[in-house]
């Protein structure tokens, strides 16, 4: 839970689709084993991620030896179709100059996305940003609580009257709640903090101390009897937890200025809108005050 709501500070930056660059992996011969080899071209390891990337969501679910022979018979399949595309010259199509043309500058684009996102995940940058994440990280409660949730006020009561007379939670718990964890962990929710909650639940939760037992609790979901087991400041996440979100935060906050700055340099035309009017001149317009 620590790690999430430092995750949720971070915010990772909302910049489109288009920028996330793909790993795109290279050819290292010891790294990456040749696999197969058709009419001369080579198929490796690395191959077989890229075309699970490209036609993984249209597979059919397969045993993985099934899969990497599926696999490999696309790749294949791409080789030959796109050689009998070559002898047949279908290179020189217009439309197919212009989708390969787009596929270039796709996986270039990519390619210094990703070299921008690397180069900014410095150790340094990493230690710095979660420093100033854990500044920004004001003290939380938390409970650890337990609850046992029935349909009727008349259900929770008579729970409620048999813990009083020293019914084991937990063990009511597993016997009468319809929440998935009475079943399972005793009507354990382990630690939570106020908001994770809906509010008259965490109201009285949070009103309870280490030990107490409420009186039933009406919500959306029905009647719940809590007990806390326990209450604390919630700790601080390491570094170490949240390592893969702060590489994610300023690999993206990296791209995202790239972008941004490069847009500013460029010279973008919208040739499909007309141009705006130019503004007046005031010199060519004689009804124009004259500034003294």
């Amino acid at each position: 839970m620590a790690t999430c709501s430092l995750a949720r500070w971070l915010g990772v930056l909302a910049i489109a689709a288009l920028f996330v660059a793909p790993t795109v992996p290279l050819h290292a011969q010891d790294a990456d084993p040749l696999i197969a080899r058709v009419n001369g071209v080579d198929i490796h390891e690395s191959d077989l991620a890229t075309a699970e990337d490209e036609i993984g969501s249209n597979m059919p679910s397969m045993a993985p030896e099934q899969k990497r022979d599926y696999l490999i018979t696309y790749l294949a399949d791409v080789i030959v179709l796109s050689q009998a595309a070559e002898q047949q010259n279908l290179g020189n199509d217009p439309d197919v100059k212009h989708q390969l043309a787009f596929d270039r500058n796709k996986v270039l684009m990519e390619a210094l996305l990703q070299k921008a996102g690397r180069a900014a995940q410095t150790d340094d940058a990493l230690h710095q940003l979660y420093d100033q994440a854990v500044k920004q990280m004001k003290p939380q409660e938390e409970v650890h609580a337990r609850h046992i949730l029935v349909a009727t006020e008349d259900e929770a009561k008579q729970i409620e009257a048999q813990l009083k007379q020293g019914a084991d939670f937990a063990t009511l718990a597993k016997e009468k709640s319809k929440d998935p964890s009475g079943p399972s962990d005793g009507g354990d929710l382990g630690w939570f903090t106020k908001d994770q909650m809906v509010a008259e639940f965490a109201d009285a939760a949070f009103k309870l101390d280490k030990g107490q037992i409420s009186d039933p609790v009406h919500t959306q979901f029905g009647w719940h009897i809590i007990k806390v087991e326990d209450k604390r400041i919630k700790p601080t996440p390491t570094f170490d937890q949240v390592k893969p979100q702060l590489k994610n935060y300023l690999a993206h906050r990296a791209q995202e200025e790239l972008v941004e700055n490069l847009r500013k340099t460029a010279k973008i035309e919208r040739l499909d809108q007309p141009a705006p009017p130019a503004a007046p001149n005031p010199a060519l317009n004689p009804a124009a005050p004259v500034k003294k």
